[in-house]
């Protein structure tokens, strides 16, 4: 089609110059235009037919590529469905193998009720003959138990004898150590008293060794006797007159302490009395104060109720016992104990952060504090804290897990381990990124 166009396009072109050539030798120009009228629309029928023609040949090449498309289309189709055939001749062989061995294994099967019956029986058969050796061994086990129990009383009883022998033999013993301790004792004596070894006290007391000895009564009375005399003789002091001015020198030493530790002792319970009243007045001071914050951290971390501190059990504030009373939105007074989890941990926040702003620091640590609160806790905790924050020029260094802390924060700080085993400090500025953000 596209040859058959450009042929007629050339003939056109020639019978064009053609006829510009006729044109220039002819002298009547009316044929001539009559002539060149006829050329055009012949030109013009040539020119639609030639359109017409390359829209043949458009529609036909579009035609041609779609069938490509769809050849190729099919020919990936055909591969796909050769490799399934493929796939399922391979699965087919292995269903006939598995099914041959499951033909084997039910042959093999078909055999195994009688084999397990037969088995069975033997089962039974050893198991009735373990049951008779249980009761025999259990029998026997009765026995042996009996055995030892009155074995075992034996046992008791030879220890319990032949620990009161050993009982025996330590007082004995002891008995004659103290005879021994006494005895050496006695010879001391008698070296001391009667400057002479105890072998020969009979000999200075005018006895044989085979004299009876008088009665030990008689002895004591005596010995009583003569003692009695020699305490009356009494001893002479020749250093009396010396002891008795060191004993006044040291007696008034004694006595000018006395009155210095009375006068120490005044002034101590004086400073005493002086401290506890400064105490109670500064403890009122901090109390009323931390009272004071606690109301307000309360509301605050509640969204409402009251709270307030109250000192118990004694008048004196040194002595006495505190005690907190919460009213959370909604509810009754209680004491803390009486409070649930959640209102507990908040309520035990607001004291924290109370005693906090008495005496604010310049970096305060929070761990994990919002773990027990909810949402709507936690943007509450987060207010109170940038309003700490701006009141108290405090630093606040929060670590939690909670996403909506993280994202009140000023600044980020994360542990990361980009590769294993090794950890990488990251930190992100919220304010600087915020502004970052607003001017782009």
């Amino acid at each position: 089609a596209g040859l058959g166009v450009s042929r007629n396009l050339d003939k056109t072109a020639d019978a064009h110059a053609s006829a510009q050539k006729s044109l220039s030798s002819l002298t009547d120009i009316e044929k001539v235009q009559t002539e060149l009228d006829q050329c055009y629309q012949k030109l013009n029928q040539k020119r639609a037919r030639l359109f017409d023609a390359e829209n043949i040949l458009n529609t036909l090449q579009r035609d041609l590529q779609i069938a490509q498309q769809r050849l190729s289309a099919i020919e990936d189709e055909r591969s796909q469905w050769q490799r399934r055939r493929a796939l399922s001749d391979e699965q087919s062989k292995s269903l006939k193998t598995r099914l041959e061995e499951t033909s084997a294994a039910l042959t093999r099967m078909q055999n195994q009720p009688s084999n397990i019956d037969e088995r069975r029986q033997k089962l039974l058969a050893l198991l009735q003959e373990s049951e008779q050796s249980r009761k025999v061994s259990a029998d026997q086990l009765a026995v042996s138990e009996n055995r030892l129990k009155a074995c075992e009383q034996a046992l008791r009883a030879i220890q319990t004898a032949l620990t009161e022998t050993r009982e025996n033999k330590a007082r004995t013993e002891a008995h004659l150590e103290a005879a021994r301790e006494r005895r050496s004792e006695l010879a001391r004596q008698i070296r001391e008293n009667l400057e002479c070894r105890p072998e020969d006290c009979l000999s200075l007391a005018g006895m044989g060794p085979d004299d009876e000895l008088p009665p030990r009564e008689t002895i004591e009375r005596q010995l009583h006797i003569k003692k009695s005399e020699r305490d009356r003789l009494g001893g002479v002091n020749l250093r009396a007159e010396e002891e008795l001015a060191e004993l006044n020198i040291q007696f008034d030493d004694v006595e000018s302490e006395r009155i210095d530790l009375e006068k120490a002792i005044g002034k101590l319970r004086t400073g005493i009395s002086q401290l506890n009243a400064e105490g109670r007045t500064r403890l009122m001071e901090a109390f009323d104060e931390v009272n004071t914050h606690f109301k307000k951290l309360f509301t605050t971390l509640f969204g409402g109720g009251t709270a307030e501190l109250q000192l118990i059990e004694s008048d004196d504030p040194l002595e006495s016992g505190l005690e907190i009373l919460a009213r959370p939105p909604g509810k009754k007074p209680n004491v803390m104990s009486l409070l649930s989890g959640g209102e507990q941990a908040l309520t035990a926040m607001s004291l924290i952060f109370a005693v906090f702003l008495t005496n604010p620091s310049p970096i305060c640590v929070l761990d994990e504090v919002d773990a027990p609160l909810d949402d709507s806790n936690v943007n509450r905790f987060c207010d109170m804290i940038m309003e700490m924050a701006r009141s108290t020029d405090t630093r606040f260094l929060v670590i939690t897990h909670h996403p909506e802390t993280m994202a009140r924060m000023s600044r980020l700080f994360g542990v990361t381990m980009a590769e294993k085993g090794i950890s990488q400090l990251v930190s992100v500025d919220l304010e600087t990124a915020e502004q970052f953000r607003e001017a782009s």
